[in-house]
């Protein structure tokens, strides 16, 4: 019986033993669970630091963006308002200018070596031109609108011809 006893109580002492071991285990496992669980917190926090700090400069830059878009929408309403101004304008002027007569062409100096409008010498480099148009005067360059296959006109006789080029 003593030595039964003995066995029973080197086997208590050694499961006491190898008990100690995995608690020790346990616990050092235990602890570095709780490091990993404090670093991934910790992780977590800067996340959502970092997703709140994100969140407000997208805030902040929908707003800037809003008061762009209304500052543009207002400067086209403006814009769209000065531009029926000047419409309006623009026609009253031409209401006032429509009884105006036009220019008459001048007569046709007597000294073939002057332009016709300007009284400008003609020159080696200073070319003449006939006016192909109502006056048939003598033009500088110019005094003279280029008017393709017809020729060349002074710009009284354009612009008598031609109104709305004015």
């Amino acid at each position: 019986l003593p030595q039964r006893l003995a066995s029973l109580a080197a086997a208590a002492q050694e499961e006491t033993w190898q008990s100690r071991q995995q608690l020790q285990a346990q616990r050092q496992e235990m602890a570095r669970l709780q490091e990993e669980l404090s670093r991934a917190r910790q992780d977590g926090e800067r996340w959502a630091s970092a997703l709140q700090r994100a969140q407000r400069e997208a805030l902040e830059r929908e707003a800037t963006r809003g008061a762009e878009q209304a500052r543009q929408q207002e400067l086209i309403r403006d814009m769209k308002e000065r531009l029926l101004e000047l419409l309006r304008e623009k026609d009253a002027l031409w209401q006032k200018t429509e009884g105006i007569d036009t220019p008459t062409p001048s007569p046709v100096p007597r000294d073939p070596g002057l332009c016709a409008r300007c009284h400008k010498d003609f020159r080696l480099l200073s070319r003449r031109y006939n006016c192909s148009r109502l006056c048939q005067g003598k033009v500088c360059h110019t005094c003279s609108v280029d008017m393709g296959k017809h020729g060349r006109c002074c710009l009284i006789c354009y612009q008598q011809r031609h109104p709305q080029a004015t």
